[in-house]
């Protein structure tokens, strides 16, 4: 019998120890999953930095100077063209969209600012493709260029088979194809024609783009728009039937962070349009047009000091972020049009 209690003694032993070691192991295993949590959401803060704006002009160069290449007509777009997808894969935190952990998983500001730069980029390569490569209507598509502008309009959230950082660079990689055969005076095939109705083809889409940013930035406060009564336009305002349009609050900062990147991304695009169509710039004169959208193109890439996208009233006490961007991206639609203007005279 008193063996039988020993027994009974020791096996209670050895389970108060397999459940001590136990929770031992669910501590530590806690303990993990707390700091794991902790360096994701670093993480999360260095991540959410934007990417610096780059020198069109001395990337460019360097470029070529790499390539022993000359800088013909194109070289600068094409060449910045590049760079901002490349930004885009290699910026910190890499490619944020389509991660499925933490802390990608949990940001949506930087996810919101690198579809406003992929944006820009795709209609780029549409129009390089279209228009800018192309000496007539009648004329053939450049054979790297029907590559790489399918692979930039790849789903922007495809994880894996195939990944979407993978497609862009496949994208890159006949960009790249391409600004080898125009910098090569033996491969006379390659061309860019920097020509005002194809600079106003691409000006044309972008207008659209900056007036949608811009109504969607302004909404952020709410704004009455007028509606109609019956089959006909109410002509007394006491009988209008109004309707308020208004951001969710949840969207606010996810429109903010996409107009950033637009501005991003268009301002180095100008930047190199500049340099590339100077010569139809000077003969419209609409030089002055194209450097007033890169002004206020800066402007919006102002730093920001705080770290939430402030929602204020019109005229209220605190800040409206939204609308200063919009104010920002306003300007230089107005400007745009403009330009567009001065490209259509003779």
């Amino acid at each position: 019998m008193l063996s039988g209690i020993k027994r009974f003694f020791k096996e209670r032993k050895e389970d108060a120890q397999d459940y001590l070691g136990g929770g031992k192991v669910a501590k530590t295993l806690g303990v993990l999953f707390v700091i794991y949590l902790l360096v994701a959401a670093v993480l999360g803060i260095i991540w959410s930095s934007e990417p610096d704006v780059f020198p069109v002009r001395a990337e460019a160069a360097k470029t070529a100077k790499d390539m022993n290449r000359e800088l013909v007509t194109g070289f600068t777009t094409t060449s910045t063209l590049i760079q901002m997808t490349e930004t885009l894969l290699n910026k910190s935190g890499g490619y944020i969209t389509n991660d499925i952990m933490p802390p990608g998983l949990w940001m949506d500001n930087m996810p919101h600012w690198e579809y406003g730069v992929l944006v820009q980029v795709r209609d780029m390569a549409r129009a390089m493709r279209k228009d800018m490569s192309r000496s007539q209507s009648q004329s053939s598509e450049d054979p790297d260029l029907t590559v790489a502008e399918p692979q930039l309009h790849f789903d922007n959230g495809s994880w894996v088979l195939p990944s979407t950082e993978s497609e862009y660079r496949r994208g890159v990689a006949a960009l790249r194809r391409y600004l080898d055969r125009l910098s090569n005076p033996q491969q006379p095939q390659a061309q860019f024609y920097a020509r005002a109705d194809n600079l106003n083809n691409w000006l044309g889409d972008l207008e659209t783009r900056l007036g949608s940013l811009s109504r969607k930035l302004s909404e952020s406060v709410g704004k009455q728009t007028v509606g109609e009564s019956g089959d006909e336009m109410v002509s007394d305002p006491k009988d209008k039937s109004y309707e308020s349009v208004q951001t969710p609050w949840t969207e606010i900062d996810d429109v903010f962070y996409e107009a950033r990147g637009t501005a991003w991304a268009l301002l180095h695009i100008f930047r190199a349009i500049e340099v590339d169509f100077r010569e139809v710039l000077i003969d419209k004169n609409a030089l002055v047009s194209v450097r007033q959208i890169i002004v206020e193109l800066e402007g919006s890439q102002e730093p920001m000091w705080s770290p939430v996208i402030l929602n204020g009233s019109g005229f209220g006490f605190l800040a409206n972020h939204s609308l200063t961007m919009a104010s920002y991206l306003a300007r230089a639609n107005s400007a745009v049009v403009d330009l567009r203007k001065l490209l259509d005279q003779g």
